[in-house]
């Protein structure tokens, strides 16, 4: 019952905090391994989050991994999505939408700890899934209950994004949003945050 009230039972990424203000938190993350998926939600019938089924296959939540090993993953948390309106033709896995910009959305599973270089993940048999590296960051972070709707995320981004600069904190990156409780959690219970790569 308490996985409905938005209990949180599987590995999340450690963290130091750095600065802690009554409006958000600085904090500091050490190198992790992950899976991501990048797409145009177009692909999904306009679903935004529809590289999650694609991920839950490469880890084996619900069936047989779809790895090289086949090795089941645990399921850590939180979910992390990043979208963006307009990306570099370099960039992975990207179509145009009808009014000619480019709308993508990546999509990631921070594996567990226990994976501590990317040649250590089993390799997806499923080309869209990428495994990669990603080195110590620091994040501006602000932490909201309650659905993630678009409308909501862009009003947290909008106002992190200001404290940061009010407070002197250079931005170096786009937004990230993540998301600790799966769908089905009461709204009231869910667990989100923004964050916003910091120098």
């Amino acid at each position: 019952m308490g996985i409905v009230f938005g209990k949180i039972c599987v590995e999340t990424p450690k963290y130091k905090s750095i600065q802690s203000t009554a409006d958000y938190e600085i904090r500091k993350y050490p190198a992790a391994v992950i899976a991501q998926v990048t797409y145009d939600p177009i692909q999904f019938k306009g679903d935004k989050d529809g590289g999650f089924k694609l991920l839950t296959n490469y880890i084996g939540i619900f069936g047989n991994p779809q790895n090289s090993n086949p090795e089941k993953i645990a399921m850590t948390t939180p979910v992390i999505t990043k979208s963006s309106e307009k990306i570099a033709m370099t960039t992975p896995v990207v179509t145009k939408s009808d009014d000619g910009e480019k709308n993508t959305v990546t999509m990631q599973f921070i594996l567990p700890a226990t994976y501590t270089k990317g040649e250590e993940a089993p390799k997806p048999l499923d080309e869209r899934v990428v495994i990669v590296e990603e080195g110590e960051r620091k994040y501006g972070v602000v932490k909201f209950g309650g659905t993630a709707s678009d409308k909501i995320v862009k009003e947290k981004v909008e106002n992190l994004k200001k404290l940061l600069e009010r407070d002197g904190c250079k931005i170096i990156g786009e937004y990230e949003l993540a998301r600790y409780n799966p769908t089905w959690i009461l709204p009231p219970f869910k667990t989100n945050e923004v964050r916003i790569p910091v120098e």
